[in-house]
């Protein structure tokens, strides 16, 4: 018996990836033990998505045409500096009406730590399902966001100010890579096209298995309000930004709009930097925590919806021809 895995996934905005991402989510919840057994199931289902991300990244990275370079990274510069903006017009405004404490709880700390870091997973997926190549290289620079570095400008703290190169540069390598494959070899560019749709599950679920249930649970409301303002108001942000790149908003521009895993470690490298921040680096954790797992369920939901929305059909002939490679 044929049963509709696929077609009912992809019936599902961002289906692809939310779903496979929540089975995680609820393996590492209730039965955690079962994805440490070693071996393949391991390597997998708990640490395989860095290396998944990395071949998505690569494959999408050589449909890019050379002469198009230039349009990724002005993406990527349009969209790192508008969300990076308003996460700190945000958490400055908060700051100065109601003090380092926040808003019930919600401090500025939490605010611009959240908003103005990237999920790279989730915007390369979602970018790469519901916008086209160009969209997907922008990763190489909204991974910029990465780190502390932001918030600390934000919150007007001074001495720390790195950012990590080492990183960057781990980011662009398998970009490069994918360029010189796709434009080298238009059958190699072909093959790869496949992994474009392919490994979108297969990252998602060891990206779920990161998280917990008891995140949101331990958070209360703020984390949850810390996650539909991102999602709702960076990700708003980033489809009016999109009229920069052509006549119509696009809905991938809502990919920025997600808060990224290493989020969760900002409040207390900063508490190391000013003293004066430890009081509020514990519940700025578990907040920006939950909002790292409320961007990744509710992210992909409002991109998929803003693309019905807005008719976008951008990527649209891609997938169909993804998805009959799969058939």
């Amino acid at each position: 018996m044929q049963v509709p895995i696929l077609k009912t996934l992809q019936k599902i905005p961002g289906g692809l990836m939310i779903v496979p991402l929540l089975i995680g989510v609820l393996f590492n919840t209730f039965i955690p033990e079962a994805l440490n057994i070693g071996g393949f199931t391991t390597a997998m289902f708990r640490g395989g998505a860095l290396a998944f991300i990395g071949l998505f990244v690569l494959c999408h990275a050589a449909q890019i045409e050379i002469k198009k370079v230039g349009v990724p990274v002005y993406k990527g510069a349009v969209w790192l500096g508008a969300k990076v903006t308003v996460a700190i017009i945000i958490g400055w405004i908060v700051g100065t009406v109601f003090g380092p404490a926040g808003i019930l709880g919600l401090t500025p700390l939490a605010i611009i730590g959240g908003m103005a870091n990237s999920n790279g997973g989730l915007f390369v997926t979602l970018t790469g399902q519901y916008g086209d190549s160009t969209d997907v290289g922008a990763i190489s620079i909204v991974s910029l966001s990465d780190g502390p570095f932001f918030t600390m400008v934000g919150l007007g703290l001074a001495g720390f100010a790195d950012i990590p190169f080492i990183a960057l540069v781990a980011v662009i390598v398998p970009i490069v890579l994918g360029l010189i494959l796709g434009n080298l070899d238009e059958d190699m560019r072909k093959f790869l096209k496949q992994g474009t749709v392919l490994l979108i599950p297969f990252f998602a679920f060891p990206l779920g298995a990161g998280l917990h249930l008891q995140n949101i649970v331990d958070a209360g409301l703020q984390g949850i309000v810390l996650g539909l303002a991102t999602v709702f108001i960076i990700g708003t942000v980033g489809v009016l930004c999109t009229r920069l790149f052509g006549k119509k908003f696009k809905a991938a521009g809502a990919a920025i709009g997600t808060t990224a895993g290493n989020a969760a470690l900002t409040p207390a490298a900063l508490a190391l930097v000013d003293p004066s921040l430890a009081p509020f680096a514990a519940d700025a954790t578990v907040q920006i925590a939950t909002s790292v797992i409320i961007t990744a369920v509710l992210c992909p939901l409002y991109v998929g919806w803003l693309a019905k929305k807005l008719n976008d059909t951008t990527g649209q002939d891609s997938r169909n021809e993804n998805n009959e490679v799969l058939a």
